[in-house]
């Protein structure tokens, strides 16, 4: 997992630009951050796997407040993108999340990923106007190659 979503996240190789963070350099994620992630009361991480069972994708959930969840680390293997398969994973995590009592879903996105933020607003998910600080100076987060950065937040009722 830890793999698939740095190459998914970080590796412009074979994607289409908009899918690929540029703008943050190195890796996404370690498995120590995935493990203390994880670890997170109300934490959880859903696997797609195809028929034979190989991992196609992966979504982070963790369980929020009043029926609020968070959704974190969409990612589906570079090879599989373009299918539909993201659009599908999303949907899934959201039936997820409404079977176990959620009315909102929230997620942050990087300011300046544009094309990925209207990717999520065809899907139901508003800017709420709220911004938070990028981790700067956590190596665990990768490099950012700007100084601007910022997670835009975006929320969807369910």
């Amino acid at each position: 997992m830890v793999a698939v979503t740095n190459r998914a996240y970080r590796t412009a190789e074979g994607q289409t630009a908009w899918k690929v963070e540029t703008i943050v350099g190195g890796q996404r994620i370690d498995e120590g951050l995935l493990r203390e992630d994880l670890s997170r009361p109300g934490a959880i991480l859903l696997l797609a796997r195809e028929r034979g069972g190989a991992p196609v994708g992966h979504v982070r959930l963790d369980a929020g407040d009043d029926g609020v969840w968070s959704l974190s680390m969409l990612t589906v293997r570079p090879e599989r993108q373009d299918g539909g398969f993201g659009r599908r994973l999303l949907e899934a995590a959201e039936a997820w999340v409404v079977a176990r009592g959620a009315r909102r879903m929230r997620m942050m996105v990087v300011g300046q990923r544009t094309e990925l933020i209207a990717w999520y607003g065809r899907r139901g998910y508003a800017a709420t106007g709220e911004r938070r600080p990028f981790p700067y100076g956590d190596a665990r987060f990768g490099a950012p190659a700007r100084d601007d950065l910022y997670f835009e937040v975006l929320d969807k009722p369910l």
